[in-house]
């Protein structure tokens, strides 16, 4: 899917139920604020972003715990739903987002290009979802952003949209 077509669904479903967004990346360094904020009206929904590339700033920034990190190393699945938990919570959004993987072009710690966790919270909980993509560096980036919007859209109907005021 288009990166601006899966951003804008994900907008335009927030908007509509009144609720926020917030995210964390590590391998999309800032992709998936940088497409949703491309999205006419995203000021209505967008809380801000994390871009915590390095494994030490997941623990400091986004509030991953440092033994799951100790553990598990950064490309994890509950890693990947700390992260969204914690844009969630230190952005104040109802919503997270987050991205955690290797895009290469060389394997991290054993762990295969294209791994990547993308992973959404919000109020009914939260979803991970374990991608094993192929392409170019460009390419796992790109295709792990239209994942985790895709997640958003797919997630927000567990939960009644906000009465209008």
């Amino acid at each position: 899917m288009d990166l601006r077509v899966a951003a804008a669904a994900a907008v335009h479903a927030l908007v509509e139920r009144r609720e926020t967004l917030a995210t964390a990346e590590s391998l999309t360094g800032g992709l998936v604020a940088a497409t949703v904020v491309e999205i006419p009206g995203v000021s209505a929904v967008f809380r801000g972003g994390l871009v915590v590339y390095a494994t030490d700033l997941k623990h400091s920034l986004a509030g991953v715990p440092e033994d799951l990190l100790a553990a598990r190393g950064p490309v994890d699945p509950d890693v990947a739903e700390a992260l969204a938990q914690g844009a969630r919570q230190r952005c104040g959004a109802d919503w997270g987002v987050a991205t955690t993987g290797v895009a290469g072009p060389e394997p991290q710690d054993g762990k295969p290009v294209g791994l990547v966790y993308v992973a959404v919270a919000g109020p009914p909980g939260s979803a991970v979802q374990e991608l094993r993509l192929k392409g170019s560096r460009e390419q796992v980036r790109i295709e792990s952003v239209s994942m985790v919007l895709n997640l958003l859209v797919d997630s927000l109907p567990a939960l009644p949209a906000r009465a209008r005021v």
